[in-house]
């Protein structure tokens, strides 16, 4: 069978990757974004799609994955991944394989004061948080990547709708790569050092062996249960502490890194979450180093 793979915000500087593994697992890679780009050209094809508050977007979708035959999609844009959970088992009628966790579990991960619950209650080590103007860092409840932050911010100016203050920490930033099975168990738990954000987003990192880090992973699958790639994001402080600051139900923009590490996601997706053989996972390749770079697509 052929596998057609609509692929989202195909404008970031960083989702060359993905294009890449959808073909390397022998499926088309459909791309889109809100207008022409890179991805236009390394794409088998690519869509333009309206902005994410167009009123017709979802329709306007529907239409084009019946028109271009597309049968699976991987939402990565956490403005739309919530709706994509919602309309799953809709499409899955149609025979499209929506690859994403429960609606359930992606409307926790998508507000970080629910997410500072969660943690909570299950007893996972995080930072102080706060809906009022209680820690130096302040950041959107709903935000993603580095948008609207602010450190030490001026109190007299601030409006804290729809925001939360956090306890800013200090030491080595991780971001882990995860996949889960069908039942929900983590099949790969890779974490990487990132040694370099720009935007939010990593683009030079390594790959850690860190027991610490698996241990808390394995105990936040076993209490909500997410299905394919996901992301976590999490500090070790001088003092060797692990604090886990979010989730990211979705696959990461340094994901790569990830894939690298152990093998194409993109056919672990199509092999087990489609079509429901058991994975047989390889051994990680830690100390694995990722750089990126800019490049060029002249047409």
């Amino acid at each position: 069978m052929q596998y057609n793979f609509l692929l989202e915000a195909s404008g970031t500087l960083i989702s060359g990757f993905m294009i890449k593994a959808v073909k390397s697992a022998g499926a088309r890679a459909i791309a889109s974004d809100i207008e022409e780009c890179a991805a236009s050209y390394q794409a088998d094809e690519f869509i333009v799609f309206p902005k994410f508050r167009d009123p017709n977007l979802w329709d306007i979708t529907q239409t084009i994955i019946r028109d271009k035959n597309i049968n699976v999609v991987v939402p990565t844009l956490d403005e739309t991944i919530l709706k994509w959970a919602e309309q799953r088992e809709d499409y899955a009628k149609l025979g499209v394989h929506i690859l994403v966790s429960d609606k359930e579990t992606i409307a926790v991960f998508q507000d970080k004061w629910k997410t500072f619950q969660f943690f909570k209650k299950i007893g996972v080590p995080q930072p102080n948080t706060s809906l009022n103007f209680e820690f130096p860092l302040v950041k959107p409840r709903n935000g993603r990547g580095g948008k609207g932050i602010l450190i030490h911010p001026d109190p007299s100016t601030l409006d804290m709708e729809g925001m939360i203050s956090q306890e800013l920490l200090n030491g080595t930033e991780y971001t882990i790569d995860v996949f889960c099975n069908l039942e929900g168990v983590p099949v790969y738990i890779i974490p990487r050092k990132r040694l370099q954000v720009r935007d939010g987003k990593s683009t030079n990192g390594v790959t850690v062996y860190h027991p610490e880090i698996e241990k808390w992973v394995k105990k936040i699958c076993s209490e909500i249960k997410f299905k394919g790639p996901i992301n976590l994001q999490c500090f070790e402080t001088p003092d060797g502490e692990i604090k886990f600051t979010e989730i990211n139900p979705r696959l990461g923009g340094g994901s790569a890194l990830g894939f690298a590490a152990s093998e194409n996601w993109v056919s672990l997706m199509i092999s087990h979450l489609i079509e429901g053989n058991e994975i047989h996972p390889l051994p990680i390749k830690w100390d694995l180093k990722m750089y990126r770079y800019y490049n060029e697509v002249f047409v």
